[in-house]
């Protein structure tokens, strides 16, 4: 015989992880698409009518930065239009994670073959058309500057939970609750609210902002003192600073997509709201399920039969970052 109660605010929920910032970020970054696509067919018809291989070769490199942007813009379009899809366990919040995950992969590759082309030319040096490159690597910066202006609204991704939830129990010595809050645990802020989708998208163009920062010292002392060698150095300066954002990038939404805490500020949090009121967590999971958006899994030993999932619910209100929670009561195991 099981018994099923309703929260008090009410019966039934959605799984809507999605950032706050979600429409406004997908917004951001088909605009940066559209920008980088303009120019990249300018400058490959450009260079094919003046028969300029320098400027077909910057149009191909940012066909490859629309390509990753395309990315991030399909992953929030994706996730906004099957956020209520219910074969999504726990929502698409996740997917801008994903998404994130396979730009640092594009970005490894990317500074892979920036480092094998520096270090080939150390070896074999080119004739570089300082008229033509010049000219091309401040375009080029130009365009990033300004697709990192468009993603510079906020590629956090400040998010809140939907107010949802209800709670039931079973006579056999269980009580589950399911509970959608709107609270945050501020120990972490940006960690939690953070959207990694537009984040990928950000270092994108900021690491080919960088590299052209990089090339235009490099050709400008080539030319100015003769020193060839500084053209490939900046490239294998560029390389190595693109790599560490990579890697960052990578193990930040490996970490979620693997479902690891890196908040345990909350986990501590949650452990301590509950164990100050005389019961005794037996187990807890805390992890991402969204940006903004926390999920907590935790079984309590009480020694107060009168102690239902509402009890907890209300004393883990405060968390406004757990917009998921399941609680599991175990009156039986009192004194664990």
């Amino acid at each position: 015989m099981s018994r099923f109660e309703d929260a008090a605010f009410g019966a039934g929920h959605d799984h809507i992880f999605l950032g706050a910032a979600h429409e406004d970020n997908e917004r951001r970054t088909w605009m940066v698409i559209a920008l980088c696509s303009a120019m990249m067919v300018a400058e490959i018809v450009g260079g094919s009518l003046f028969g300029s291989l320098a400027l077909v070769a910057d149009g191909l490199h940012m066909s490859t930065h629309a390509g990753a942007m395309l990315i991030a813009a399909l992953a929030y379009t994706y996730a906004r239009r099957h956020a209520s899809d219910s074969r999504f366990v726990f929502g698409t919040g996740k997917l801008g994670d994903l998404a994130g995950f396979t730009s640092a992969i594009v970005l490894a590759m990317i500074a892979l073959l920036i480092g094998y082309e520096a270090v080939s030319r150390f070896f074999s040096p080119v004739r570089i058309h300082f008229g033509q490159a010049i000219p091309i690597a401040v375009l080029g910066l130009l365009v990033n500057l300004a697709s990192i202006w468009l993603l510079s609204g906020d590629h956090h991704g400040h998010s809140h939970g939907h107010s949802h939830g209800h709670s039931h129990g079973h006579s056999h010595g269980h009580d589950h609750d399911h509970d959608h809050g709107d609270e945050h645990d501020h120990g972490d802020e940006a960690q939690l609210h953070r959207d990694h989708n537009i984040r990928s998208a950000y270092i994108h163009v900021i690491a080919d902002a960088a590299v052209s920062v990089l090339a235009i010292i490099g050709l400008l002392l080539a030319r100015a003192f003769g020193w060839l060698w500084m053209d490939p150095l900046a490239g294998v300066i560029g390389a190595l600073v693109i790599a560490n954002w990579s890697w960052g990038l990578m193990r930040d939404t490996g970490g979620i997509l693997l479902d690891m805490n890196a908040d345990r500020r909350m986990a501590d949090n949650v452990r301590h709201v509950i164990e100050d009121n005389g019961d005794t967590v037996l187990d807890l999971h805390v992890w991402r399920i969204g940006p903004g958006h926390m999920s907590a899994v935790v079984s309590v030993g009480t020694r107060d039969a009168q102690r239902k999932p509402s009890f907890y619910h209300a004393a883990l209100k405060r968390f406004e970052g757990l917009s998921h929670v399941t609680v599991e009561v175990n009156p039986a195991v009192a004194g664990v």
